[in-house]
C-alpha cells in the first residue's frame, strides 16, 4: 500500500536545498545540483505544484537562525505541505530540538517525509521510529566530524605548526616555520608601534598619533584576489591587535579565543572570538622564532593595557595617564565603594565639584554629585555614588 494519497498530492510539495558552507557552495556544485534534482522526482511521484526553498545555502544544520527551514515550518502548519523532500535527513537538520519539530509538525498535518531512501509517515509508529534514529544519528555524524577535526588541529598546534593566518610582519619559510616579513617598511611600521607604546603608554593614544601623523600600517588582506599587504591609516583595532598579539614577541599561541553560546529568541546563538586569559590558552610555545620585542615586554605591555581598560567596569584599574590642569585626574577614588570620581574646578574660589563615572543602565541608579571648596586645613571629598567621604579609609568588609 503506497503512502502517497490523493490528499497529499493535493498539497504542494517542498524541496529542502542547503549546504552548510561557503566554501561548499563554491565547490560541491553536484551536491547542490542532487538536490534540485528531487524536483523532478516530486512531479513523478504525481505533484503538480513543486516549490524549492533554498534560503539556507551556506547555513549550518546545527541549530543556528535558518530562515528557509522557519519557512518550512511556516508552510506546514498551515497545512499546505504535503511532502517534504530531502536528499538526506542531515539536510532537514543535525540537532534534536529542529529534527523532532519538524516530525511532530509533520505528524500532526499529516505531511511525508521523503529521502532518497524512502517515504516515511510521521503517524505511523515504524516510520517515526526510523525517522528518529536517522536524526540522531545525523547529530552524531556532526559532533564527530568536529571532534576529529578539532582533536587534528590542536596536536599539530602543540608541535606549533599549525599557522590559519598570520599577522602582518611575518611570513611562513616552508610548511611549520615562520620568520619576519623581509620587506623593512613592514618591519620599521611595527617598531615604531611598539616605541610609541612605551613612550605613551596607551593604545588609544598611540592610535591618534598615527593618525594626527598619517601614518600608514600594513594590514593582512583578506580578499582572496588581493593576497598579501596592504596598507592604510589604522584603526584602533589594528593598533590593539598589534600590541595584544603574543606572536610579536616571539611565541606562538593557539586558543586564544573561544566560543560563548546563548539562547535568544528560542535560538541558539554564537558569539565567536572572546578572548581568554593567559593561562587557559590552549597552546602557548615562546622562543619560536624572531620577534619584535621580548616576552617580558609584551606581558608589561598587556599590564598596562588592562590597567587602562577603564570602561570593563572593574574598579580596580589604575586608569591611563591623561593631560588636564585637574589635580589627581583619574586617580582620585572613593574610600568605601573603590569607584573612581571624576573631579572639576569651578567658580573663583576653586570650588570642586565630584561625580561617579558614568555606568551601565542596570548600575547606575540616581546620578548625584556633591560640591564642595577646600580649604587650608582639609579638603573633604564626597563619593557621588555612595555619598560618603572618599578620604575616609576603606571598609574592610
Amino acid at each position: 500500500m503506497t503512502k502517497i494519497t490523493a490528499d497529499h498530492l493535493a498539497r504542494s510539495a517542498c524541496v529542502y536545498v542547503r549546504q552548510s558552507t561557503a566554501d561548499q557552495l563554491v565547490h560541491n556544485h553536484e551536491s547542490r545540483r542532487r538536490q534540485y534534482g528531487l524536483a523532478d522526482r516530486a512531479r513523478q511521484l504525481g505533484w503538480a505544484a513543486v516549490e524549492v526553498i533554498d534560503d539556507d545555502l551556506g547555513r549550518s544544520g546545527g541549530g543556528i537562525n535558518r530562515p528557509g527551514f522557519e519557512r518550512l515550518l511556516a508552510a506546514i502548519c498551515e497545512g499546505r505541505v504535503g511532502a517534504v523532500l530531502a536528499i538526506e535527513v542531515s539536510r532537514l537538520a543535525r540537532n534534536g530540538r529542529d529534527w523532532h519539530t519538524l516530525i511532530e509538525f509533520c505528524g500532526l498535518v499529516g505531511t511525508i517525509i521523503v529521502d532518497e531512501d524512502g517515504i516515511y509517515d510521521p503517524r505511523h509508529p515504524n516510520d517515526r521510529l526510523l525517522l528518529g534514529m536517522k536524526g540522531t544519528m545525523s547529530e552524531l555524524e556532526l559532533s564527530l566530524f568536529r571532534q576529529r577535526s578539532h582533536e587534528a588541529l590542536k596536536q599539530k598546534a602543540r608541535r606549533g605548526a599549525l599557522f590559519l593566518r598570520l599577522a602582518a610582519g611575518y611570513v611562513k619559510a616552508g610548511r611549520d616555520r615562520i620568520e619576519k616579513d623581509p620587506d623593512h617598511r613592514v618591519q620599521d611600521a611595527l617598531k615604531l608601534v611598539f616605541s610609541k607604546f612605551a613612550e605613551f603608554q596607551s593604545a588609544r593614544q598611540v592610535h591618534v598619533w598615527l593618525r594626527d601623523e598619517g601614518i600608514v600600517l600594513p594590514v593582512k588582506s583578506r580578499n582572496t584576489e588581493e593576497r598579501g599587504i596592504i596598507w592604510r591609516l589604522p584603526a584602533y583595532n589594528t593598533v590593539h591587535n598589534i600590541l595584544t598579539n603574543p606572536i610579536h614577541a616571539g611565541a606562538y599561541a593557539f586558543g586564544r579565543t573561544t566560543s560563548k553560546v546563548s539562547v535568544e529568541e528560542g535560538r541558539k546563538r554564537v558569539r565567536r572570538g572572546v578572548r581568554r586569559p593567559v593561562a587557559e590558552w590552549d597552546v602557548l610555545l615562546k622562543d619560536q622564532h624572531e620577534g619584535y620585542i621580548t616576552w617580558e615586554q609584551f606581558e608589561r605591555n598587556q599590564r598596562v593595557i588592562a590597567d587602562n581598560a577603564t570602561g570593563k567596569g572593574s574598579a580596580t584599574v589604575k586608569g591611563a595617564v591623561r593631560r588636564g590642569e585637574l589635580l589627581l585626574a583619574g586617580l582620585l577614588r572613593c574610600g568605601h565603594c573603590g569607584r573612581k570620581l571624576h573631579v572639576a574646578y569651578s567658580g573663583k574660589i576653586g570650588a570642586i565639584t565630584a561625580t561617579e563615572p558614568a555606568r551601565t543602565t542596570a548600575q547606575s541608579d540616581a546620578s548625584r554629585s556633591v560640591d564642595w571648596a577646600p580649604t587650608r586645613q582639609s579638603t573633604q571629598r564626597f563619593c557621588a555614588s555612595c555619598g560618603r567621604s572618599a578620604s575616609m579609609p576603606r571598609s574592610r568588609r
